[in-house]
C-alpha cells in the first residue's frame, strides 16, 4: 500500500496537515466514484513503481451435475505471481481432492501466463494443513486475528 512521505525530522507527521486543503472525514456509504478514484490512483502508483500488472482473473469452479456451483476457487495473476483470494468447497466436497485440484489446475494456469510463484492467506481454522499438503511453506502469522486464531500466509515456486 502507499503510504505518505514520512515527515522532516523534529517535525510531526501531521504538521503540513493544516495547509493541505483537505478535509477528512468518515464516509460509511461512500460514492463509486470516491472509491474508484483511490483504487486508481493506488494502482496507477503501484504499475509506476513495479512495472504494469497484467493483472488476468483465476476462476475455477467445482459444479454438480445440475450445474450448482459447490465450490471454486478466485485468484488473480499480476507480476509473474498467483495470488489465490478463495478457495471454497461445501462440506460434502471435502478431504475428496476436489481442492488440490482446483489447486493444480489454478497453479498450471498461472505456470502457462508465466507466472513463477503463488501465494495465499487464509486462517487457523481454515484448514492451513491443506496448503502444507499441496507444497506451500507458511511465510506469515498474525495471531490474535480472529481472537484464539490467526492468520496464515502460505506460498510455493511453481
Amino acid at each position: 500500500m502507499a503510504e505518505p512521505d514520512d515527515a522532516p525530522k523534529g517535525m510531526s507527521p501531521d504538521a503540513g496537515f493544516k495547509d493541505s486543503g483537505v478535509e477528512i472525514s468518515e464516509d460509511t456509504f461512500p460514492e463509486l466514484d470516491a472509491v474508484a478514484a483511490i483504487q486508481r490512483g493506488l494502482h496507477a502508483f503501484n504499475q509506476e513503481m513495479g512495472g504494469p500488472y497484467d493483472r488476468e482473473p483465476v476462476t475455477l469452479l467445482a459444479r454438480a451435475p445440475d450445474g450448482t456451483a459447490r465450490g471454486g476457487l478466485l485468484g488473480l495473476t499480476f507480476w509473474g505471481w498467483l495470488f489465490i483470494d478463495w478457495l471454497w468447497l461445501s462440506r460434502d466436497l471435502r478431504g475428496k481432492g476436489v481442492g488440490s485440484e482446483l489447486l493444480q489446475r489454478a497453479e498450471a494456469i498461472a505456470r502457462e501466463r508465466g507466472c513463477a510463484q503463488v501465494y495465499t492467506d487464509t486462517f487457523s481454522f481454515q484448514a492451513p494443513d491443506f496448503w502444507l499438503r499441496n507444497g506451500y511453506t507458511e511465510f506469515g502469522r498474525l495471531e490474535g486475528m480472529p481472537a484464539g486464531h490467526a492468520r496464515v500466509w502460505f506460498k510455493k515456486t511453481l
